[in-house]
């Protein structure tokens, strides 16, 4: 049996389970809802989490293990004088396995071999969906009986209900917060491989940033510097320029369209501002590249400047350009959360209404506007299509806007692009560049927080 028709199928008998466990309240108690503990449909919400809650946690836990389990029995079927001479080489025989199961186009012919292990895989991978159909659906048969003889006019549905909605949402924060332990201490590990090949003094404090290195022993050149300063400054310069077209922008624009727009005008602006949010970074390269960086470079030129035909202010004036939106609407929200008793207080005590705004509502929705300033840092911090279109990949050390740099996100693309050994210094780097650049982040969320915290204070 198929997944999704085992899916169908619990989805049904969960509404047959409602159905039943509501019927069931009714009837003990002489078909009244008063008089019951709770309301009907808590009994039939308990009824459908006692049918599907462990029928789901079977087909999870089955589908987890069901791989491994089922290509080892299906490698029964190889001959008993069947050797391979390589972990990867049983590995790649499993994924042909697999691909002809699946119809797809294998690299060689197959033989005898491959066609027995591969009616085998299917064979066994059959019985194991069918066996876990019978078994699924029987726990929710039982768990459907057992709830309905649980209820009776006394049984506590609602706290039942509830516990155990408490419990679901404890285990969806500890997935939650399991799955980022998980990404750090991942990074953390290759980053401290990378740091047993490379100083961790020439990777914070190093000016030249080239990661090649050479493949043989006797090669030539090559030996890689990995000096993260050039990458991080055009981060940070790249970030600085889009910060400071999207933070003044974006703020006016949400202080315009929240206190001084008409509705009119604020129903038409607004959706049309946000369309911009929508817009595939991906054309944005192409206009910073094609339209921007051309316009800079002839304006530089005129003036009798020398600018890259790549720079950081192409990049950084359209990624700034992106990012309004979001400065707008977050900020726009946290203006509209303030109290309008402020508002009317400010302006009861004679104060126009930019002294109101400047004096009063500013500051009091300065936590929520920080929150979206950071936000925005982030975005522009991880952003990679337009740098790559508009900035370049030259790693250089330099704060003129009108030259080419790179930053952290391209890099990391970069290094991890193709067939890549995991076991050279040119690869691990990118696990220590996403560990500062993580490490830079969270520095920047830490600061927005305290900010957050010390005027939420000072205004609730």
């Amino acid at each position: 049996m198929r997944l999704p028709t085992l899916l169908l199928i619990l989805a049904a008998l969960g509404v047959i389970a409602f159905y039943l466990g509501r019927q069931r309240s009714l009837a003990v108690n002489g078909g009244r809802p008063l008089g019951l503990h709770s309301l009907p449909s808590y009994y039939g919400y308990y009824a459908v989490m006692l049918a599907l809650l462990p029928a789901l946690a079977l087909v999870f836990v089955w589908l987890s293990v069901e791989g491994n389990v089922v290509a080892g029995m299906a490698m029964q079927a190889l001959p008993n004088d069947t050797q391979f001479a390589t972990p990867q080489d049983k590995a790649l025989f499993l994924n042909d396995v697999r691909n002809l199961v699946a119809g797809n186009r294998i690299a060689r012919e197959p033989d005898s071999a491959l066609l027995a292990v591969s009616e085998e895989l299917q064979r066994v991978s059959g019985a194991s969906r069918w066996l876990l159909a019978i078994a699924a659906i029987g726990l929710a048969i039982i768990g459907t009986i057992i709830s309905f003889r649980q209820i009776t006019r006394d049984f506590r549905a609602r706290t039942r209900v509830e516990s155990l909605l408490l419990a679901l949402l404890f285990v969806a924060s500890g997935i939650a917060v399991l799955t980022t332990l998980g990404i750090v201490l991942s990074v953390l590990v290759e980053t401290f491989r990378f740091f047993e090949k490379v100083s961790i003094v020439e990777f914070l404090f190093g000016l030249q940033w080239s990661p090649q290195t050479a493949i043989r022993d006797d090669q030539v050149g090559a030996t890689g510097a990995f000096g993260a300063v050039p990458l991080l400054v055009g981060t940070l310069l790249i970030t600085g320029i889009a910060m400071l077209v999207a933070v003044p922008i974006g703020l006016m624009t949400a202080i315009y369209l929240s206190e001084y727009a008409t509705p009119r005008f604020r129903n038409f602006a607004k959706p049309l501002l946000e369309v911009l949010a929508g817009i595939p970074t991906v054309v944005y390269g192409f206009f910073a590249a094609l339209s921007v960086a051309p316009f800079i470079r002839s304006v530089g030129e005129t003036a009798g400047l020398t600018v890259s035909s790549e720079s950081a202010l192409a990049a950084g004036l359209v990624m700034g350009i992106m990012i309004i939106p979001l400065v707008s609407s977050l900020s726009d929200d946290a203006i509209s959360a303030v109290p309008r008793a402020m508002r009317d207080g400010s302006l009861g005590l004679g104060a126009t209404r930019s002294e109101t705004m400047r004096q009063v509502i500013v500051p009091a929705a300065l936590p929520g506007i920080v929150g979206g300033v950071l936000l925005a840092i982030s975005r522009a911090v991880g952003e990679t299509m337009i740098v790559v279109m508009a900035a370049g990949l030259s790693a250089n050390l330099t704060i003129n806007p009108l030259e080419a740099v790179t930053t952290v996100t391209v890099q990391i693309v970069t290094l991890l692009q193709g067939d890549q050994e995991f076991d050279s210094a040119k690869t691990l780097a990118a696990f220590a560049l996403g560990l500062m650049l993580f490490t830079v982040t969270l520095c920047l969320n830490v600061i927005g927080l305290r900010v957050v915290r010390k005027y939420r204070e000072q205004y609730e």
